[in-house]
This record gives C-alpha cells, sequence and structure tokens, in this order.
C-alpha cells in the first residue's frame, strides 16, 4: 500500500530530509536574499531570547532595526549583530521619550509584560507605524480545557472568582496577554494588527534549561525517565522558524492572530526523546512512567517541554497551527534544534556554572531520577 502525503511527510520530518520537500511547511525558509522592500522595525525587547533572532534575520532581509530597552540586559547570542542596530534607551513604566516624533514601518512587541505597557505604546505609535505586532503566548487559552484550541477559543480576561489560589500566577499570565492582545487591536485595528501566541519556545538562546535539559540527560545517558504514556503529544517551536516567520508575517502584511506553535504534526512525547537521542551516542535505559497518581506525587508533571494531561494542562500541547501554516511557517527538523542548541550550549554565552547546575545542582531532576526510580519499580510490584 502506498503511503499518504502525511506519513510521508512525517517520516520525512524525522529522517531531516523535510528542507527537500519544496512545497511542504517543512521546507526551510530562512533564506538570506533581502526583502523586496527594506523595512524600518522597531522591536520593544530584542536583546532576550526571541528578540536577537529576530534581529539577525531582518539585518539579512536588508532591514534596519531599532531597539527599545532599558538597556540593562546584555545579548547572550549574535552579540555582534547590536553594533548595527539603533539602540533607543528608556522604560516601559515611566519613559517613552525616545519613540515620540519617530516613525517606522512596523513594530515588534516582545516585552509586553503588562496590559497598561501595550496599551501606552500602541496609542504613542498608532500614528506613526502602520503594524503592530504583538508577541502573546498560548497562556491565553488557560485552563486547557476542552478540545478547541484554534484562534477562535473564547479567552479569559477576567481573573474567575472561584481560582484554585494554586492557579492565580498562570491565570494573571494568561490574562494579562490576552487583555494586551486586545490592547493592541483597539488602537490599530484587526487590519493592522498581528497577535502571534508561541507555544514552549526551544533553541540556542534559551534562558530556561526546559529543552537543554534533555540535551543534557540523554548526552549523559543511563536510566532514563520518560514520564507519562506514549500516546501523549508535545509541542515546541524553534525560536528561529518562530523570529523568521514573524519578520515574514510583517514583510508580507499578514495581518491577523496566530498560534505559533510546531512542530508540523502530532509528534508524541517518546517520538521526541528518540528524536534528540538520534543525535547523540549514548547508551540509554528508557524507563516509561505512566501512572499520573505517581507522577504527580514525585513532582513529574511538568518536565518541559510537555506538561503531563492533568485537566488543565490537558490541551497545552494540542494547539492548531493550521492558520499559521497556510501564513508561511514552517518548521527545521528537530536534529537542526538538538545540533544549533547543543553548540550554544558548549559555547561561552553559557556559564559552566549553569552547566554544571543542570546536573548536579540541588533543584537537578537528574540528582532524584534514581530514587524515583527505585520507587517505581517497587510500585509495580
Amino acid at each position: 500500500m502506498k503511503k499518504n502525503r502525511r506519513e510521508f511527510l512525517s517520516n520525512s520530518l524525522a529522517l531531516g530530509l523535510a528542507p527537500m520537500l519544496i512545497d511542504s511547511p517543512f521546507r526551510q525558509f530562512a533564506m538570506t536574499e533581502k526583502s523586496k522592500k527594506s523595512l524600518k522595525i522597531l522591536i520593544l525587547g530584542g536583546t532576550s531570547f526571541l528578540g536577537p533572532h529576530q534581529i539577525a534575520y531582518a539585518l539579512e532581509r536588508g532591514h534596519q532595526v531599532s531597539i527599545f530597552t532599558r538597556g540593562k540586559t546584555v545579548p547572550k547570542i549574535h552579540t555582534k549583530l547590536f553594533d548595527k542596530v539603533e539602540k533607543l534607551v528608556g522604560d516601559r513604566e515611566n519613559n517613552l521619550e525616545s519613540l515620540k516624533k519617530r516613525t517606522w514601518d512596523v513594530v515588534i512587541d516582545n516585552s509586553g509584560r503588562k496590559t497598561k505597557w501595550t496599551e501606552e505604546t500602541a496609542k504613542l505609535l498608532v500614528d506613526n507605524v502602520d503594524l503592530y505586532l504583538y508577541t502573546s503566548s498560548i497562556s491565553v487559552y488557560f485552563p486547557f480545557h476542552g478540545a478547541d484550541f484554534s484562534e477562535k477559543r473564547k479567552l479569559v480576561t477576567i481573573m474567575p472568582k472561584n481560582a484554585d489560589p494554586s492557579d492565580i500566577p498562570t491565570y494573571e499570565y494568561g490574562i494579562m496577554k490576552a487583555n494586551s492582545e486586545i490592547a493592541t487591536i483597539n488602537s490599530f485595528g484587526i487590519n493592522r494588527s498581528i497577535i502571534v501566541r508561541p507555544t514552549l519556545i526551544v533553541g540556542p538562546g534559551d534562558r530556561t534549561d526546559r529543552f537543554p535539559y534533555w540535551l543534557t540527560r540523554i548526552e549523559k545517558g543511563g536510566d532514563v525517565i520518560i514520564p507519562g504514556s506514549r500516546n501523549e503529544v508535545v509541542q515546541y517551536i524553534d525560536v528561529r522558524d518562530l523570529a523568521e516567520w514573524m519578520i515574514r508575517l510583517l514583510e508580507n502584511k499578514i495581518t491577523g492572530t496566530f498560534n505559533g506553535s510546531g512542530p508540523g504534526f502530532s509528534m508524541t512525547t517518546n517520538a521526541f526523546v528518540h528524536g534528540i537521542h538520534a543525535s547523540f551516542n549514548s547508551p540509554i535505559n528508557y524507563i516509561q512512567i505512566d501512572d499520573i497518581n505517581f507522577l504527580r506525587k514525585n513532582q513529574l508533571t511538568g518536565i518541559q517541554p510537555w506538561v503531563i494531561q492533568l485537566p488543565k494542562y490537558k490541551g497545552m500541547s494540542k494547539t492548531e497551527n493550521n492558520k499559521a501554516i497556510a501564513a508561511g511557517l514552517n518548521f527545521r527538523p528537530l536534529s537542526e534544534t538538538v545540533q544549533a542548541t547543543r553548540k550554544w550550549w558548549y559555547s561561552n554565552a553559557v556559564s559552566d556554572d549553569r552547566r554544571s547546575n543542570i546536573l548536579y545542582g540541588t533543584k537537578s531532576f537528574m540528582n532524584k531520577e534514581q530514587g524515583i526510580i527505585s520507587q517505581w519499580n517497587d510500585f509495580k510490584k
């Protein structure tokens, strides 16, 4: 029987052949030829994780970039490119002076951590900028109940009266992002606004240890826990795929709201782990722990980038990305994400202390793993 197209694409991705498929969402569009029109791009933020990759791609495409920051965060990746960027210093809380009486073609709001910040910058720039791209989050969908995780899902914009105290920080973040999306559209209108809701972002420059943990753990080898059942799914997106797609949305003036999630097919957690292992040569014995009560008791419900399917998080890895793919989002093979992240992880950009802590620190899961495996073996008896 002939394989259908979906099977062919999925298998090609696993083998790292996806860039050869010229009409698939897995083809790499990270080309360096210049855009047809040079844009003046303002990035609010720009020095953390996503911003440097946006800057790198924008400069390759022939655009001019200004960044607005407090001047305190030192970029850890693409550092030399910041000599080619206009640096505006201020504070979104109380000092927007350097943004006044200036014009840009587009703005990317990466640092919107308060709705007030987005409201004020959008109002200030509405007559001097054509498009406003707000970097939101899939956290706007919390709690992740139900089956519809398309961009049309109704969002929570006020704190529920009966919210569990342990959920309040997660609610607050999602509500802030949802209301910031609304503030963007209220100022710029639907036809001049772009809302991107990324899933968990991974890749070189990551300021968290959720993806580097798996690289380090699998490279170390030995008995490795895979938490959850074999049919659970994971979603993540390579920071470069996200950054480059956002720049192309601006180039092509594609407005609307999009889930920025990958990969381009339904990937199970086991496929994710085995996909990373393919880039290493370490001997491993996988231990599948699929009892939800045992996982919860041992705090194994959130080893990123997936979240065990507890009721409030069950749909977190099931956001729809068809609309984003239709708008040009495409995906590198996992092997490329692993290799680029690994190269960065062992560079001078990452401190020896950080690399050591992920292996031996007091909060390292690796220090607890053997004890949990012993408990699991006793539990199964």
